[in-house]
């Protein structure tokens, strides 16, 4: 969850947090940390969320950030107001983010016909390898599939303590 004082802060530089603890948020699992009628799934992503927030190794694309926005004052049983969503977005606007280019886009499209995802889920796949996430928090892709260097983990099914290699001691020490 963003903290009162996001909107204060810095702009973050991506170069000071290293590479390998760098994590990036996917839309769906952002709207559950703020959709208090998701149940389950909404203290899950409110857990992961506070504890990337102080890590600091949060990453989202500015995708992410118009998704969230269209979801949560849209799409949910219960709305957000909108001056609501957009003190969120700004408090994220701090996480390293990534504004595709042309360039990516056209790298999106080869990862959506090599594999066999939606352009859009390609879109945040291309966005977490361009930040160097090792860590794509998301539902919506295969749990444990890897592209390239970056790693779908569902943190919904999978146990965040007992992560194999890197990610889980950085979610939880």
């Amino acid at each position: 969850m963003v903290p009162e004082d996001a909107l204060n802060r810095k702009e973050k530089n991506c170069m000071s947090v290293k590479e390998e603890m760098l994590q990036f948020i996917d839309t769906n699992v952002l709207v559950y940390a703020y959709d208090k009628s998701a149940g389950a799934k909404y203290q899950k992503a409110k857990e992961l969320l506070k504890c990337i927030w102080n890590l600091g190794t949060g990453c989202i694309s500015i995708q992410v950030l118009q998704e969230f926005y269209v979801t949560v004052t849209d799409k949910l049983a219960y709305p957000m107001e909108s001056e609501i969503a957009s003190r969120i977005i700004s408090g994220l606007s701090s996480w390293c983010l990534h504004s595709p280019s042309p360039e990516d886009v056209i790298h999106a499209i080869f990862l959506h016909q090599a594999h066999r995802v939606s352009f859009w889920d390609a879109m945040i796949i291309q966005s977490a390898q361009r930040m160097n996430c090792q860590v794509l928090f998301s539902e919506d892709l295969n749990p444990g599939q890897c592209y390239d260097s970056v790693r779908v983990v569902n943190p919904f099914t999978d146990d965040l303590y007992n992560l194999e290699g890197k990610f889980g001691q950085y979610l939880h020490d």
